[in-house]
């Protein structure tokens, strides 16, 4: 399955954030947890320069701790600024980070003699929770939040405290996903829309990636009793292990491949990781 997915959309938002990083002091890149790399856009670093900037591996969790520890570390390990987030819990951590990096501009202003708010922006791809992530620093809910990308219709500033603001933006995706393997990855993650896909062999590249990934969590959530099935055989036993079935008993293969898909990325199988630190030759955490 070949996925390629960039609409008009994006490019404007491309634009927009182009537009508005010249007005932020700080940046705050969130990223899936459970796909740490392929859930970075390679053309936001170029953008954001040298600006202060953190990592937030987000829905950590969702994802193997092992392995967003080993995560942690590899970027730690590339200079970057990381931190995790789990669910809606708030993010003093970042929170004080961001605020620091806030304080030494507030103070090289006030030897001026200015005195102006800090902006800082939240930038990543489509559904990894940027606006989570500012409800969380804001303690309150301020912005709408829904697992669909693109959900984030315009740029909003939310104050964070007295002389610190934060915006959201849209997400964004790269124009071409020549890595299918991260395409894919995207995809599960639901930062690609369902609508534009085929969700049939999304989800049976799923259950066929999650079997070799986490076997055991796999096989007990769908009640596999061949763990050697692939191709649509698997999905049938998926089905008939769920009784996912219609009349005859034939097994209903389109509700099996929108509930799997539904049930990782809400984390319902257990807690997975797509992509290990190993693949990048950082230390292996499994």
């Amino acid at each position: 399955m070949n996925i390629g997915w960039y609409p008009g959309h994006m490019a404007k938002a491309k634009r927009l954030l182009k537009e508005q990083l010249s007005r932020v002091d700080v940046v705050i890149e969130v990223c899936d947890a459970r796909l740490p790399l392929s859930s970075r856009n390679p053309d936001l670093l170029p953008l954001l320069g040298h600006k202060n900037r953190f990592l937030v591996m987000n829905k950590a969790d969702l994802a193997n701790p092992a392995a967003t520890a080993g995560w942690s570390r590899w970027f730690l390990s590339q200079g970057e600024t990381v931190t995790e987030a789990v669910g809606t819990r708030p993010l003093r951590q970042l929170r004080r980070m961001v605020e620091d990096a806030a304080g030494d501009r507030m103070a090289r202003d006030a030897a001026r003699g200015v005195r102006r708010t800090i902006r800082g922006m939240v930038v990543g791809v489509p559904n990894v929770g940027k606006s989570t992530i500012i409800n969380s620093l804001a303690g309150a809910r301020s912005l709408r939040t829904e697992d669909r990308p693109g959900v984030t219709r315009a740029n909003q500033w939310v104050r964070i405290s007295e002389y610190l603001e934060i915006m959201d933006s849209p997400g964004l995706l790269w124009p071409r996903l020549e890595d299918q393997t991260a395409a894919r990855r995207l995809a599960y993650i639901a930062a690609i829309r369902d609508q534009v896909l085929d969700t049939y062999n999304l989800a049976l590249t799923l259950a066929e990636e999650l079997l070799l990934l986490a076997p055991d969590l796999f096989a007990q959530r769908y009640r596999i009793e061949d763990t050697t099935l692939r191709g649509q055989a698997l999905m049938e036993a998926l089905c008939r292990g769920r009784g996912f079935l219609i009349k005859g008993g034939v097994p209903d293969l389109d509700r099996g491949a929108t509930v799997l898909l539904d049930e990782f990325r809400a984390g319902r199988i257990g807690r997975i990781t797509l992509e290990m630190p190993l693949e990048t030759g950082a230390p292996d955490a499994r």
